[in-house]
């Protein structure tokens, strides 16, 4: 499943943080808005995946109007939106056939084998960070 939740996004220099509202305590940080938005990413993954290691919901994401409309988003102090997403794992493996040139497929088998993981493990993860948006 996939979803997006707003971020709010501040700072200046090299000191930047996202918070995101709609998940307690989750926020990122860095030296860029980049860096912040990719860490904020990463926080929210993490934070949906406790949740679902507890057998609980994630709330429903607002959305930038509605934070706009209640006050949470101070653009007169630069604050702005960005949006996060989060690719929320089913839990349930499915086989899939793919076609890839040899050449890569060999490349991909000599990275997962060095990172000590499987074809499949290495696929789904840059996937998972294409889809993220993580550099």
């Amino acid at each position: 499943m996939m979803t997006h939740f707003v971020g709010i996004l501040d700072g200046a220099d090299d000191v930047w943080g996202v918070r995101v509202p709609d998940l307690p305590g989750c926020h990122g940080g860095g030296a860029s808005p980049e860096e912040a938005i990719a860490d904020a990413t990463s926080a929210v993954r993490e934070w949906a995946e406790a949740r679902r290691a507890k057998h609980l919901p994630l709330p429903d994401a607002r959305t930038v109007v509605d934070l706009l409309r209640l006050g949470e988003i101070d653009s007169a102090a630069g604050e702005s939106a960005v949006m996060i997403p989060v690719l929320i794992d089913s839990g349930r493996p499915v086989r899939a056939n793919l076609s890839l040139d040899a050449g890569l497929l060999a490349a991909i088998d000599a990275e997962a084998s060095r990172r000590g993981l499987t074809r499949s493990a290495f696929i789904a993860s840059a996937a998972r960070e294409k889809i993220e948006g993580h550099r």
